[in-house]
């Protein structure tokens, strides 16, 4: 009777106790490990070979390739098609185990081949172009930057590295903290809300009780929180993120406090920026996840963490500023 398409060209092996070619394992290599699951998976050399884009004739010579080396038999091959031993239904389980850890490995390792960075709005400038020149430089990773609305909870769903936080809202009692620099507050309100030669020249922190206070309840600076001892805003308009604040303010909803870069990067014709008088600076922050079991940083983060630190001491050199940029494991909230 002619053999079966399915039935692979038939090897010799050796299934003799103590033979070399049963305890021997030298030359086996993933490729004989995808081979043999793929036939196991379609029980049929025809249709793994079609997966696999090799030929039929290839993969039987492969599968041969990896009896010979344990010295097993691992599949029952007939003209009805193809079966696994009992010695292969258990060497599939470890097979497959292995080419799932093989994969996950490549995976993590293309993954350490970057670092992702979160941030919501206005990556503060010149500290991100610096820090991601240098990082990249020294290392040869990259910086993948991801828009977000609220990068805390990016991080916590772990789609980011890195997040960067402007204030001192609160974290995770597992996130730590890197204090970067300050950045100054401005004010920000829709041109024609007030009446001709009235306009003010500067907003003061002390009259907040006054204004109504445009709010970014996702990722914004300026809020409630700010003022923990009373004293500020008794009206606020909450938006959910940095788009809706500004257009929101831009509509003459309210006050907008905000970072001076927004100043600088924002060119809106329906809003005027004000110096804002006797405001706290805004902290800027990272916050990362310890690597699981340790209080550390992954080895690529902590090298983007220090080429972050570079850049924060070079911004608040220009800035006139003192202090160094440190870790700090926050495991609260503290109010600005």
């Amino acid at each position: 009777m002619p053999e079966h398409p399915d039935a692979p060209e038939r090897a010799h092996v050796s299934e003799r106790a103590g033979s070399s070619e049963q305890t021997g394992v030298s030359g086996i290599e993933l490729r004989h490990l995808r081979a043999f699951a793929a036939v196991a998976r379609h029980g049929s050399f025809t249709r793994a070979a079609t997966e696999l884009l090799i030929t039929q004739p290839a993969l039987s010579r492969t599968v041969a390739q990896l009896e010979a080396g344990l010295g097993l038999r691992l599949l029952e091959r007939s003209s009805r098609g193809v079966a696994l031993t009992d010695a292969g239904a258990e060497f599939l389980v470890h097979a497959e185990r292995t080419l799932a850890a093989f994969e996950a490995a490549v995976a993590a390792a293309r993954r350490e081949s970057s670092v992702r960075l979160g941030f919501s709005w206005l990556l503060p400038d010149p500290w991100a172009q610096h820090a991601i020149a240098r990082f990249e430089r020294d290392t040869g990773a990259r910086v993948e930057l991801v828009r977000c609305d609220d990068p805390l909870d990016a991080l916590d769903r772990r789609s980011v590295d890195v997040a960067l936080v402007r204030g001192n809202r609160p974290v995770g009692a597992a996130v730590r903290i890197v204090h970067l620099y300050d950045e100054r507050r401005v004010a920000v309100r829709a041109r024609g809300t007030e009446a001709p030669g009235e306009e003010a020249e500067a907003l003061h922190w002390q009259d907040a009780a006054a204004w109504t206070l445009v709010v970014n309840t996702a990722s914004g600076t300026t809020g409630p929180w700010s003022w923990p001892h009373g004293g500020g805003p008794r009206r606020f308009v909450e938006t959910a993120n940095f788009d809706e604040w500004l257009e929101s303010v831009a509509a003459g909803r309210g006050v907008g406090v905000v970072p001076d870069v927004a100043e600088r990067r924002i060119h809106h014709p329906a809003l005027r920026f004000l110096p804002l008088t006797g405001a706290p600076p805004t902290p800027v922050r990272l916050a990362y996840r310890p690597d699981p079991g340790t209080s550390a940083p992954s080895a690529l983060l902590r090298r983007f963490l220090d080429a972050a630190g570079h850049a924060a001491r070079d911004a608040r050199g220009r800035a006139g500023q003192a202090g160094e940029a440190g870790p700090d494991a926050a495991r609260g909230r503290s109010a600005s």
